[in-house]
C-alpha cells in the first residue's frame, strides 16, 4: 500500500529547486503517486500607501509572469509532469498552494525551507505558512544556505 497518492511540489525556481524536486520525484516513484507542480506568482504592489506612489510598467509585470509560466513548463517537463497537473497561480504562495492542494486531493506537499531564524522566522515563510494551513502532510526539504 502506498503512503501517498498525489504529491505536489511547490516550485519557486530558486537555485535549490532541484533538491526539492529530486526528493519529491523519489517519493512519487516509491509510492507510485501522481506528481504535480505549482508555482505562485506573488502580486506585485503597484502603489503602497506607506511609500511614495510608484509608477510601475504593466509590461514589465506581464513579462515577469510570462517568464515564470515558461519556467514552470520547463520545470514540470523535466519531471515529466503533464500539463493538467501544472498550476500557475497569482497571489499569496502559502494560501494558493494550500488551496490547490485541497482542490486536487493532494496528500503531500513538498516545499523547500531555509530554516531561517530571527527576523526571517518572525516574518514567516512560505514553508511555515503551508505547514500551518495545509490539511495534508507537508515535507519541508532543508535547503543549504550558501
Amino acid at each position: 500500500m502506498s503512503l501517498y497518492t498525489h504529491i505536489l511540489i511547490a516550485a519557486d525556481f530558486s537555485d535549490h529547486g532541484h533538491e526539492v524536486s529530486h526528493v519529491a520525484k523519489q517519493l512519487a516513484e516509491q509510492n507510485q503517486a501522481k506528481l504535480s507542480v505549482i508555482h505562485v506568482f506573488e502580486n506585485i504592489p503597484i502603489a503602497e500607501p506607506l511609500y511614495a506612489p510608484m509608477t510601475f510598467d504593466a509590461d514589465i509585470a506581464e513579462e515577469l509572469m510570462k517568464n515564470a509560466q515558461i519556467g514552470l513548463r520547463k520545470f514540470a517537463d523535466d519531471l515529466s509532469v503533464p500539463e493538467e497537473r501544472q498550476w500557475f497561480e497569482l497571489g499569496s504562495p502559502k494560501l494558493e498552494i494550500v488551496r490547490v492542494a485541497e482542490e486536487n486531493q493532494v496528500d503531500l506537499i513538498v516545499v523547500g525551507s531555509h530554516g531561517r531564524h530571527g527576523l526571517g522566522l518572525l516574518l514567516g515563510s512560505t514553508a511555515n505558512g503551508v505547514l500551518h494551513h495545509a490539511k495534508c502532510d507537508v515535507l519541508a526539504v532543508r535547503l543549504k544556505d550558501d
